[in-house]
């Protein structure tokens, strides 16, 4: 483990980010807060920093528990950090959210022929 980390390696390793790329893009974007601040992607974390991370439309609430500069495993990322319950909660009823709306919009069931996809195009115009 190491001493001091970027923000934007540590999101890469513990596997909030594919790349460091779309890590840093994060951080420079707002959307990783570090103690209720916004940072840079070059700022140094310390074991016990709070992140507040907002992707996809959820919002994780963590603290570091451990520093890697290296993407290892899944399992090993997990212990990198831990999500406070409240996130975890939070994070939940707005997927049971999502759930029921996607259940409540009406699916056809068949795509439409020549003549319907005309009419639908003459209705949007």
């Amino acid at each position: 483990m190491a001493e001091s980390v970027r923000i934007d390696k540590w999101l890469w390793a513990a596997r909030f980010y594919k790349t460091r790329s779309l890590a840093a893009q994060a951080v420079d974007g707002g959307k990783v807060q570090l103690n209720g601040a916004r940072v840079k992607r070059a700022r140094a974390l310390a074991v016990g920093d709070r992140l507040s991370i907002h992707k996809g439309g959820y919002e994780y609430g963590i603290e570091v528990l451990a520093l890697s500069q290296r993407r290892g495993p899944a399992k090993v990322a997990q212990t990198l950090y831990e999500e406070s319950a409240q996130s975890i909660a939070k994070r939940a009823a707005l997927s049971e959210q999502h759930k029921l709306a996607a259940a409540s919009t009406p699916h056809p069931q068949r795509k439409p022929d020549k003549k319907a996809r005309r009419q639908l195009r003459e209705m949007k115009w």
